[in-house]
């Protein structure tokens, strides 16, 4: 908790900061979805628009932890456990891709 009167005041300011960029993340999300000149790839809505919506929620996502749930001042083993979900959930996607592009096919599973 904040100490002084000057430590509130800052982070009244980190927290007004962080409520702008998110503010601004949301209304480039709503943007790029809308508009034809933020139209990436082809017409309408694709993966290259999706990527980049998910590059803004998770840049978004990012912030709300880090500020206000205070993540920023965890100590090193929340990094640990947060870094090591994304590493379990990336490794899950990878098998889910690889699932997909690479079958398999035995005789006996098909009967």
């Amino acid at each position: 908790m904040a100490d002084s009167i000057e430590a509130i005041q800052k982070s009244k300011k980190t927290y007004l900061l962080v409520f702008g960029a998110l503010l601004v993340g949301t209304v480039l999300t709503v943007l790029v979805a809308v508009l034809d000149f933020l139209d990436f790839g082809e017409h309408g809505f694709d993966k290259v628009d999706a990527i980049i919506g998910l590059c803004i929620a998770t840049t978004k996502a990012t912030l709300v932890a880090a500020i206000f749930m205070h993540l920023n001042h965890e100590k090193k083993l929340i990094y640990w456990i947060f870094f090591g979900a994304i590493l379990l959930f990336g490794s899950m996607a990878f098998l889910l891709w690889l699932a997909k592009v690479s079958p398999i096919f035995d005789y006996l599973f098909y009967k």
